[in-house]
């Protein structure tokens, strides 16, 4: 009779586990797709440039699992408080509280367990579909052993969500069954009304810009405060949010109800549909603008640290490769790259030291980028980041200081000390000849595919073991590729879980706001004036998270000056597709929200 009452409940509120499902599916398929990249030892090892990145999605999981907790918790209580008034009636009938309590989390585990297993799924599909690609496109290179089903990872995301999913259901059982009788059966219909009291909210104002001002110092002072700045930071901007939602959403509500716009058409009643639960609205309100920022945050970082990847490889070496003793076939697929300098230095290899004629080095400079000093530091080192100006080292400059030197050699040389010496000198020193030839291309990234078919045929087998910015390049491709590869999918995550929570809330009062539209109704409004006012309502309840988790992104990217070149480079890109994102969630939940309110049946004037 239990799991008949419990799969009833589900039943009946199946539009609204949909939602429910939505989330959870997304986010337990992108936590399995990072599993399954981050843990398949097979796929790993036979792709060692992803090896890099196996830490990025390592993060990402967790990250992501901390997230989904909230989530979980908030999107559960909702739809718990969707039947408050079943359990009531439930307990009325002569149910016993722990009866209650068990149907509560058979539920639960019902929801999660199917969510889970359809979220894994999913996630195999998504990993096998656009994981390849993805990886291929951003990695740029062909993946060996790519596994779209990895078992152990499917386990995991399976037993991590069930886990979750008990926990919650444990303190919605433990919440809901010590709530009185009459508050589960009337709950939802008393309002809480907003009470404008300018002292408390004035203080709750500057209380908030004081914590978020914090919170923003932190965030921009992260070299000064290094591991304090990060929880100091989440905990201000959190108490923040909440003190400014809390005190200027109310304010702003009863203040607009004292203007004339109120007497316009509906909007004293859109007003006063706003302030009817405007105290619950306020702490979702919150997290969904917290959620908000850490979604459009991840896509921004993600795509801006992929972007800088060119910039900052060109500006790290001044030679696009350097290569030692290159055969004739080298030599010409090295003439036939787009190149803007080419040089060629003799070596002296002893077993200690490599050696290098000053008179060379003085008749054809090494060239170095000046104006690097310190990487993420002060404005004029993002200035030589930017726009690398490469000039030639004193000969006097390297016998005093040898590591550029030291930084073109490759092999065994790179265990070897750089030595300038005098050209009478450097031919009396007996040891083994070799010649250095570096070069710098005029244009890396289109130069790209011709170099890596340079390396493959020179018979390097790893990239890293070769000097200048083409191996900068790919080891940053795969580091950063990682990182844009988590922050897409986090992004669409986190969006997908912020969006339900805010349509979660929307959606729980609709039922009782359907009684008012019914009666606007039989007093003759027209549809279209009852629709504009849902547009209206639904609008303000989006766009005030996203303008505070627009603004906390902003102060946000300041923490990633010291990995990213310009944080701010090129908003626009990710800011437009969050948006597009966003907007489509906005239109889903308006049209839910009037196919449950708007009345059936149309009353002629």
């Amino acid at each position: 009779m239990l799991n008949k009452l419990a799969f009833t409940g589900i039943k009946s509120r199946l539009k609204d586990y949909v939602v429910l499902f939505f989330g959870l599916v997304i986010s337990s398929a992108i936590f399995y797709m990072f599993e399954a990249l981050a843990t398949n030892q097979s796929f790993l090892k036979a792709n060692a440039q992803v090896t890099g990145a196996q830490f990025i999605f390592q993060f990402g999981a967790v990250l992501l699992t901390i997230i989904t907790l909230v989530y979980i918790f908030y999107a559960n209580s909702f739809l718990m408080s969707m039947r408050r008034h079943d359990y009531g009636l439930f307990m009325m009938l002569g149910a016993k509280q722990s009866k209650i309590g068990q149907l509560i989390l058979v539920e639960t585990m019902v929801i999660g367990t199917i969510a889970s297993v359809i979220g894994a799924i999913v996630g195999c599909a998504l990993t096998g579909v656009l994981g390849p690609f993805l990886m291929t496109k951003l990695l740029q290179t062909q993946l060996q052993h790519f596994a779209a089903f990895y078992m152990p990872a499917f386990v995991t995301t399976i037993v991590l969500y069930v886990v979750l999913f008990f926990i919650a259901g444990i303190i919605n059982r433990i919440s809901l069954t010590k709530t009185p009788v009459l508050s589960l059966l009337h709950g939802d219909s008393q309002p809480n009304r907003p009470k404008l009291k300018p002292v408390s909210q004035l203080l709750q104002v500057i209380v908030g810009l004081g914590l978020l001002a914090v919170g923003y110092y932190a965030m921009s002072h992260l070299r000064t405060l290094q591991l304090l700045a990060i929880p100091l930071a989440l905990v201000t901007i959190v108490l923040g949010t909440y003190f400014l939602f809390n005190a200027i959403f109310v304010w702003l509500v009863v203040l607009l109800k004292r203007t004339s716009w109120a007497t316009k058409g509906l909007g004293n009643f859109t007003l006063a549909q706003l302030s009817f639960r405007i105290r619950n609205y306020t702490k979702i309100l919150s997290i969904v603008s917290i959620l908000f920022a850490l979604a459009l945050g991840a896509i921004t970082v993600g795509i801006g640290m992929n972007r800088q990847v060119y910039m900052m490889a060109n500006a790290n070496s001044a030679y696009t490769a350097a290569f030692v003793d290159p055969s004739v076939k080298t030599q010409q697929s090295i003439d036939q790259l787009n190149l803007k300098t080419k040089a060629k230095y003799d070596q002296k290899e002893t077993k200690t030291t490599v050696y290098y004629d000053a008179e060379q080095l003085k008749q054809t400079p090494i060239q170095t980028n000046k104006g690097l000093n310190d990487i993420g530091g002060a404005s004029d080192n993002r200035q030589a980041l930017k726009t690398p100006k490469f000039s030639g080292i004193a000969v006097t400059d390297l016998q005093r200081d040898p590591s550029p030197l030291n930084m073109l050699q490759s092999g065994t040389q790179r265990q070897k000390i750089a030595k300038v010496v005098s050209a009478a000198k450097f031919k009396q020193i007996a040891g083994v000849n070799h010649q250095l030839t570096v070069f710098r291309v005029k244009d890396l990234k289109t130069s790209q595919p011709a170099l890596k078919k340079l390396v493959a045929n020179a018979g390097i087998k790893s990239v890293m073991d070769l000097p200048g910015s083409y191996s900068t390049l790919v080891m940053g491709i795969t580091f950063f590729g990682g990182f844009e590869f988590m922050g897409f999918f986090l992004g669409i995550a986190f969006l997908a879980m912020l969006a339900s929570c805010l349509m979660f809330k929307i959606l729980s009062g609709a039922a009782s706001d359907q009684i008012r539209y019914q009666m606007l109704n039989k007093i003759g409004t027209r549809q279209s004036v009852l629709r504009r006012s849902i547009v209206k309502e639904i609008f303000v309840l989006f766009i005030l998270p996203a303008i505070v988790g627009v603004v906390h992104v902003l102060f946000g990217l300041q923490m990633f000056k010291l990995l990213m070149v310009d944080p701010y480079d090129q908003l626009w890109l990710p800011f437009t597709i969050f948006g597009l994102l966003y907007m489509i969630y906005y239109v889903i939940t308006v049209l839910l929200y009037e196919h449950i309110v708007l009345p059936k049946v149309k009353i002629d004037r």
